[in-house]
């Protein structure tokens, strides 16, 4: 009977875990939802992406300017920070409330997490 209580018991603590966890944005129109009316950010950072395909900002005082398209589950970006060209990149995109994961080279390079605020 313990071994029944305690396995019960691991199920459920493992799987509030997974509850919370960031889950994949897999669409272009879940992604502007996401965003619609709130502003990504981090420490020195705020950045808004609009649904029109822009992206605009500041990062540790210098502005950001670049657009984005969405193309086969990513977000492919192009953005200048400070006046110098950061190139193209398609990023996965995970969110989990108000919290949103970027994850650049299709997700398997660096991530930044943000606040949508």
């Amino acid at each position: 009977m313990k071994a029944v209580v305690f396995s019960i018991a691991a199920m459920i603590l493992t799987a509030v875990p997974a509850l919370a966890e960031y889950q994949p944005v897999k669409s272009r129109s879940e992604f502007v939802t996401l965003m619609e009316g709130k502003s990504l950010t981090r420490p020195l950072v705020e950045l808004q992406v609009t649904p029109d395909g822009q992206i605009s900002g500041m990062g540790a005082a210098w502005p950001v300017t670049g657009s984005w398209t969405w193309e086969d589950g990513y977000l492919c970006r192009r953005i200048a920070w400070g006046g110098d060209d950061l190139g193209y990149n398609c990023q996965a995109v995970e969110a989990d409330g108000a919290k949103v994961r970027i994850t650049s080279d299709k997700g398997q390079g660096d991530s930044a997490k943000f606040t949508l605020r």
